[in-house]
């Protein structure tokens, strides 16, 4: 129950004949039925991962395409790349985002479900590694990333209800980047860390009560945890890194508004899925 709780997918379909508990609300999308007296909730899972299973399948292909080019270079490229401890670069990346959520204990008796709709956006980082060991880096990627999120809200008696939210961010992340040895022009490694997040596009201080409808309003500051992995392709001139990685957020977003989109709702996470490709000289 607890791993339900923390929002992680379940592979099967669940049919609950058994009252309902918060507990197992969190990440899944509820859909009420009325069947006389007796309301049966039906869970399904929100998180998509086909969209991960195809970004890494391209992540493996576009690596080992690049990577036969340059073994067939039939020289080591950048030879002395990492005798600098300094290197500078920028990253361009692809995100999909959605939210972390859970049901509230209590649902108004006109709420029949709630689930995610993700949505596309990109990301553009500055970069600068810093090496501690032969195989440690730390990694400072200060950038803006542009992250669209939904919530497809079902009511009784009417049309579904999609709620939006755009975010414009700034992100300072601090990461860890674990590689292995060089293997002639290849390398591969997994990263880690933590980053801030302040939304400039954020709601927050809106006063619902101007709007002509309820808007969901979210917090502008967060915090996220990052953990990826990827490829280090060095090239003749520059070394071409292409890596995924997810970013978790830490903190409840939501502001908690009395409006009928915030009600049904004990909390919103943010949630990413970002491939990037980096140059780095």
């Amino acid at each position: 129950m607890d791993d339900v709780r923390r929002g992680h997918v379940c592979p099967f379909p669940v049919d609950v004949h058994f009252c309902s508990s918060p507990s197992l609300r969190s990440g899944f999308v509820v859909a009420a039925s009325d069947l006389g007296n007796q309301t049966v909730p039906r869970m399904t899972t929100s998180a998509n991962m086909a969209p991960v299973r195809n970004a890494l399948v391209l992540l493996t292909l576009l690596a080992c395409a690049l990577s036969v080019h340059a073994q067939g270079v039939g020289r080591k490229n950048l030879p002395n790349f990492d005798n600098r401890p300094y290197h500078f670069g920028f990253m361009l990346s692809a995100n999909r985002s959605d939210f972390n959520f859970a049901m509230a204990d209590s649902l108004a008796d006109d709420v029949r479900g709630i689930s995610n709709l993700p949505q596309a956006g990109f990301n553009m980082h500055l970069m600068a590694s810093y090496t501690l060991s032969r195989h440690m880096r730390l990694r400072f990627e200060p950038g803006l990333s542009f992250q669209d999120r939904a919530l497809n809200y079902r009511f009784a008696g009417q049309a579904d209800v999609v709620r939006r939210t755009e975010a414009v961010n700034l992100d300072i992340p601090l990461l860890l980047k674990y590689r292995t040895d060089r293997l002639d022009n290849f390398a591969a490694y997994v990263l880690f860390g933590v980053k801030y997040m302040r939304d400039f596009q954020s709601q927050e201080n809106v006063n619902q009560q101007l709007q002509s409808d309820n808007i969901l309003r979210l917090q502008s500051g967060n915090f996220a945890a990052d953990l990826g992995a990827g490829v280090d392709l060095f090239l003749p001139f520059f070394k071409l890194s292409i890596q995924a990685k997810t970013e978790q957020g830490l903190l409840n977003v939501l502001i908690p508004d009395d409006s009928n989109y915030a009600n049904p709702l004990e909390f919103l996470r943010s949630r990413s899925f970002v491939l990037s490709f980096c140059f780095e000289g």
